[in-house]
Order: structure tokens, then sequence, then C-alpha cells
């Protein structure tokens, strides 16, 4: 916490000024003091003694006493001066202790030091919302935690079940046997799903990501990533529409930005109502590539989508055995931003739009 000039030369000029004007007040006290003794004894002299019995030395010895005074007097308001000094520094001293005092909420100085009492007030509200959200995110890891061992320990639970089944149970039929290795197999592949996100985020966490960036017809990419989610769409019986123009080029890392297209269209289909459109439109304008994905499923809250790309935020609370860990579109909005981009989302009337924003480099 460092004044300013400005804020640093006000502080200095008011006390060197209320120094002064005391200093000039005081000499002037005294001068006219002497001034008065002088003239004074000169009188009582001449009444009392005549011109004879005058002392010559009247004006040495009154201005000699003048001087131990004005002196006297200057050691008097430079410990003022000093004393006021160090009442600033008791002052500072106690507004640092209340800066952790949760009881006090605002830290009042003297007047001489406004411009430190807005920054201690300021750093005071930074530190209490740091600690707030310090707070928080704590809570969410360790939901995060519960979630991650209820999440683990379901599918495990399954593949176990079966495939205790399959050893206990050796005059099994063959139709049996196949559908248990299929459940057993799905699940442990949603097992496997769920460790590969956590170790995803880990590593975008932990380590400094390198873009490996090539061009890529992004068009194609995302007609790709429509095929590859076919077998899902079909189980809700939803269908997905690509607008996007016949050849769209964009230089990217083309692994991490399939990735955040993934992780939305994932998305959008975990919480979209069956039956319905998912809507994706890629389009260039001004100098940016602009990519939409938009469902019908339950509006989302502003509070909510504020939190939304937040690393421990689960938007579903009831924790549907189909959605992921909640870290997917925090995994998407780092990859967006390490290509210099932006990624949001907005929500009404029972429909749910992510906009990604990448500049063309």
């Amino acid at each position: 916490m460092e004044l300013n000039k400005n804020g640093r030369n006000f502080l200095l000029g008011t006390l060197l000024k209320s120094y002064l004007i005391q200093f000039a007040v005081c000499s002037v006290i005294i001068m006219a003091g002497i001034y008065g003794m002088d003239i004074a004894a000169t009188w009582l002299f001449r009444r009392w003694y005549g011109e004879h019995y005058f002392l010559h030395y009247r004006a040495l010895y009154t201005y000699m006493a003048g001087l131990i005074v004005w002196v006297l007097c200057v050691v008097w308001l430079t410990y003022r001066l000093l004393k006021k000094v160090v009442s600033y520094v008791y002052e500072l001293q106690a507004a640092t202790v209340k800066m952790f005092d949760k009881n006090t909420d605002y830290i009042e100085l003297s007047p001489e030091l406004s411009e430190i009492a807005v920054k201690i007030n300021a750093l005071k509200q930074e530190a209490e919302q740091n600690a707030r959200l310090a707070k928080e995110n704590e809570q969410r890891k360790n939901d995060l935690i519960m979630y991650l061992a209820h999440d683990l320990k379901t599918p495990l639970s399954s593949v176990m079940g079966y495939l205790t089944l399959l050893h206990d149970e050796p005059q099994i039929s063959e139709e049996v046997r196949k559908k248990y290795l299929s459940i057993a197999r799905n699940k442990a592949q949603r097992l496997e799903d769920l460790i590969n996100e956590f170790f995803e985020i880990t590593r975008f966490n932990l380590s400094e990501i390198i873009l490996q960036y090539t061009e890529i017809n992004l068009t194609r990419l995302l007609e790709q990533l429509i095929f590859e989610f076919q077998p899902m769409l079909q189980e809700k019986g939803l269908q997905c529409s690509l607008h996007a123009p016949e050849n769209l080029f964009f230089r990217c890392d083309p692994d991490k930005i399939q990735r955040v297209f993934d992780n939305l269209l994932r998305n959008a289909i975990i919480y979209s109502f069956p039956d319905t459109v998912i809507t994706i439109t890629a389009e260039l304008q001004q100098g940016e590539i602009i990519i939409r994905f938009k469902n019908h499923g339950n509006t989302i809250s502003r509070e909510k989508l504020s939190l939304i790309f937040e690393q421990f935020y689960r938007l579903d609370v009831e924790r549907s055995t189909k959605g992921g860990t909640g870290l997917g579109l925090a995994i998407a909005k780092q990859i967006v931003e390490l290509h210099k981009g932006r990624i949001s989302a907005k929500s009404e009337e029972e429909t749910v739009q992510f906009t990604v924003v990448l500049p063309v480099s």
C-alpha cells in the first residue's frame, strides 16, 4: 500500500504547514515580548535610578532570555511534531489489526490519513472477498470429492456385481452372460470417462499447455462431431442441425478445440428435452469465428449461469448418472481462453445457448 505523489505531498505539506504556523506564532510572541520587556526595563531604570544608574547591557540580557525561551519553544514544537508522527504510526498499526477484525465494518483514520484509510478499507474488503471465495471454493472442492466418490462407486459396484455373478454362476446361459458382460463393459467405460475427465482438469491446472496450431476445416470438424454423437442423440430422440459455411477454415489446436465442442454438445444432449433439436451455427464476423450451441431444456437462472464455468460447480443438483463431473465446461473455458477467445452462456424461455468466440489469427 503506497501513497501516490500527491498523497505524500499532501501529508507532508499539512504537517509542515502546521509546524511553520506554530513556529511563526511563537516567534512573533517571543519577539513582541522581548521588545516589550526592553521598553519596560528602560522606563523603570530611568524613573527609579535616573540616567546614571541605567543598565547599559539590559538589551543583551533581555535578548538572551528571549533566545532561551525561543529555543525551548522550538524544542516543544518539534516534540509535538514528532509526537504527531508517532501517533500516526500507532494509528496505522491499530488499523492493520482491524483489517482482520470481522466486527469492524469501516476503519477510520485522521483526516491527514484519509487516502491511506481509503486504501486500507479497499484492502480489507478485498481480503474479506478473497476469504469468502476461498471458503466457497473449498466447499465446492469438498462437494466435488463427495460427488466423485459416489460417481466412481456406482459404476465400480455395478462392474464388481456383474463380474461376481459371472464368476459364481458358471452354468449361466450365453445370452445372459453377454448381457452381463455388456452392462459391465458400459459401466467400466463410464468409470474410465470419469477418471479421464479428472486427469484432464488436473493436467490443465498443473501444467503449462502448449498449443499445437494447424489449419483445419471447422465445418468438417463439427460434422464429424455430430456423426460421432449419433448414438447419444438417437437414444433421446434428438436431432442436431448444423448451419455453417461449406468451408470455414480456422487455425487452432484441433485436439483441444474438438474437446471444447465435444463438451458443449455432450452438455446439450444431456440437458435437452427429449425429441427436440440441437442447433449448431458457425459464422465468420469481423475477424472472429462465432460458434453457437443451442438446445431446448430447463431454463438456467442467472445465478447459476454466473457460476457455470467454475471448476467446482455442478449444474445438475440431482446429479444424473448420465452427467459428467461438472468439470467439462471449466475445461472448455480454459481451452478457449488459451486460444485468446471467450465463451459465454445464456438461457431464457426453456432454451440454453453457449457461444464461443475465437479470433482469426
